[in-house]
């Protein structure tokens, strides 16, 4: 006897649909398919994506929260936010500090040793891609992913339930990720020293937190995060700042 698959419930199937636009419209932002300062009318996100205007109104709202729009005056819609050099590397530095916060807590706190076990293999899985030779936009792309994964490892470490919620809504600020701005070009030896330098600070924080060394733990972290900003500062100056996903939002000084 086949046994009747149940129904979805509506609400689930509406917060899909709310996630799906978000998802989508966000894309199209950081492409810059949809520019710097342009309005963004609901009838049309209707007309373009084929979805009722109630899951886009609040997708809309949403993305205003993340900071990706900013609302119109007189409730006339939403339009692309600006942001300013400074606005960037600001959301940069807070995210760097609660990360320094978080490793403070991990070496004060102690951490499993499964969990340490886990960030260490991490490393070695960077180091692989580090020195592997053909250095290219594919390893790049390898690393970005390896790099987000350590973030998130030293963040369970931290074993706070309201350090990982505020640092996960820093993070979803436009350009704020560990990943957001950490090089310009991937194929310049430049860059790859940079990688090669966060990779011996992330390594300098997992043996600070092993030692139980709140402070040094915390520092280093935040220093960390410079990397990040020198990195902002160069793709804002340099030809090859328009291959950096979003750029194109972000206008130079403040």
């Amino acid at each position: 006897m086949t046994q009747a698959i149940a129904p979805v419930p509506a609400a689930q199937e509406s917060h899909s649909q709310v996630v799906k636009v978000q998802l989508q419209l966000r894309e199209r932002i950081l492409a810059g398919e949809l520019a710097a300062g342009e309005r963004i009318a609901e009838l049309a996100i209707v007309q373009r994506l084929g979805i009722s205007r109630t899951p886009i109104r609040e997708a809309l709202m949403r993305l205003e929260q993340e900071g990706m729009l900013e609302a119109v005056a007189g409730g006339r819609g939403y339009r692309v936010r600006v942001f300013s050099e400074a606005d960037v590397s600001d959301a940069i530095e807070l995210r760097g500090t609660l990360e320094g916060l978080a490793a403070r807590m991990a070496a004060e706190r102690g951490v499993d040793e499964r969990l340490m076990a886990q960030a260490l293999r991490c490393l070695d899985a960077i180091d692989r891609v580090l020195d592997a030779p053909g250095w290219g936009d594919q390893a790049f792309s390898r690393y970005v992913a390896l790099n987000s994964e350590f973030h998130d490892q030293l963040l369970a470490m931290s074993g706070s339930a309201f350090m990982q919620r505020e640092l996960e809504r820093v993070k979803r600020l436009p350009f704020a990720s560990p990943s957001g701005f950490v090089i310009v070009r991937s194929d310049s030896p430049r860059a790859h020293h940079s990688l090669i330098l966060a990779q011996e600070q992330h390594r300098q924080v997992l043996e600070a937190i092993e030692q139980r060394e709140g402070a040094r733990a915390e520092a280093l972290m935040k220093e960390h995060s410079r990397i990040a900003r020198r990195n902002l500062r160069e793709a804002m100056r340099a030809p090859e700042a328009a291959g950096v996903p979003g750029a194109q939002l972000i206008r130079a000084g403040r």
